[in-house]
């Protein structure tokens, strides 16, 4: 049908706008034929048998984070099969594991004879500060990680990835918000604006309801820390959902309460198109005609040839509804001579059909005079 035909850019986007594994210490050869030779004495290899009585909480003291790849070694050593297999290079597991200990065992004792605990304490707190203070995120690194997010999860949803997009951003949500304030100034708009693109996606999925309560939480922080761009972004997208869904009256609530927001003249002409056309679904053919003029209007001022041609074969819909046949045949006929000058040969099919049709019910129309 011709409704269908002129639907259209419904989609039109407006802006939316540790506890850490151990790692093998072994360096890597320098020469790929290198072997690795490593000796463990008689008494190593004892000693680890036999295995010496220490006291752990001591033990953790004086390792630190060296503890973990300890214990590690130890958990190894009861593998018997792994500790009876080899490298490439030859060298027997077990070796390896012994030796990685025994070293332990060496840098425990010497630091043991070097100072007492509670200094190393001490150090260990003040590396620790250290840590976390340079573990903080840095601004421009934030910034970096965010930027490319949202392009990434822009790009996978225009590429037609929605489940994709859609895990993207939930995963980016909630690193938001594991993040601070501090980190992240502007994070009560980037958790909207991510739960915009969540919705967004699950639009595109067909999960309608759970894109209009994604885009319902977009406009809960929009309206919490008053930001009107914000608001306007999340308004227009429940409006999108709602007509999707054929509530076309709370699309219209929604839609007109976004009016006022509403900066650009494209955007007033998407918006009172998009408004008309749920009317027109109404039967209100009347209020679809004045919401069909305001959008030509605003295309006029626009110069968009293209919603020029939405706008005035609305009007000429809703005219046709309300059986003023010379008013719409005269905008069929402006309307084909945008779709030629845009060259779009499927919306010309439609509007000669369109015409014919109209012509037809004018005909009747005039016969029916006569005949009184």
């Amino acid at each position: 049908s011709i409704f269908s035909v002129f639907a259209g850019p419904s989609s039109v986007k407006l802006e939316n706008k540790g506890d850490l594994c151990f790692i093998s210490r072994q360096a890597e050869s320098k020469k790929a034929n290198q072997k690795l030779q490593i000796k463990l004495t008689k008494d190593q290899k004892w000693t680890r048998k036999q295995e010496r009585v220490r006291n752990p909480k001591t033990e953790r003291q004086l390792l630190g984070e060296l503890y973990a790849d300890k214990a590690y070694l130890e958990k190894l050593l009861k593998d018997k099969d792994l500790m009876e297999s080899s490298t490439k290079q030859g060298i027997k597991v077990a070796d390896l594991v012994l030796s990685g200990i025994s070293y332990l065992d060496t840098r425990s004792e010497f630091w043991q004879q070097q100072k007492p605990i509670y200094a190393r304490v001490r150090e260990r707190k003040l590396r620790q500060q250290r840590w976390i203070r340079d573990k903080k995120r840095k601004p421009a690194e934030v910034g970096r990680y965010i930027v490319k997010s949202m392009e990434e999860i822009d790009m996978l949803l225009t590429g037609g990835s929605p489940e994709e997009s859609c895990r993207k951003a939930e995963h980016v949500l909630k690193t938001i918000q594991g993040w601070s304030d501090e980190e992240v100034p502007n994070k009560n708009e980037l958790i909207g604006n991510l739960h915009s693109c969540i919705g967004n996606a699950q639009l595109e999925m067909g999960q309608m309801e759970a894109a209009l309560q994604s885009h319902k939480m977009d406009l809960e922080f929009a309206r919490q820390n008053d930001l009107p761009d914000a608001i306007s972004r999340a308004l227009d997208n429940i409006g999108r959902v709602y007509a999707r869904i054929g509530k076309f009256q709370q699309a219209i609530d929604t839609w007109e309460e976004k009016i006022p927001m509403a900066k650009s003249s494209l955007e007033k002409t998407w918006l009172f198109h998009e408004i008309g056309r749920c009317y027109l679904e109404l039967n209100k053919a009347e209020a679809a005609q004045n919401y069909g003029q305001k959008s030509l209007q605003s295309a006029d001022e626009e110069g968009d040839v293209e919603w020029q041609l939405h706008a005035t074969v609305l009007v000429a819909q809703a005219q046709v509804k309300l059986k003023r046949y010379r008013s719409a045949i005269m905008n069929f006929e402006k309307a084909l001579e945008k779709a030629k000058l845009i060259h779009n040969e499927a919306a010309q099919k439609a509007i000669i059909i369109a015409l014919d049709d109209v012509s037809k019910s004018f005909i009747e129309e005039l016969k029916e005079r006569g005949e009184e």
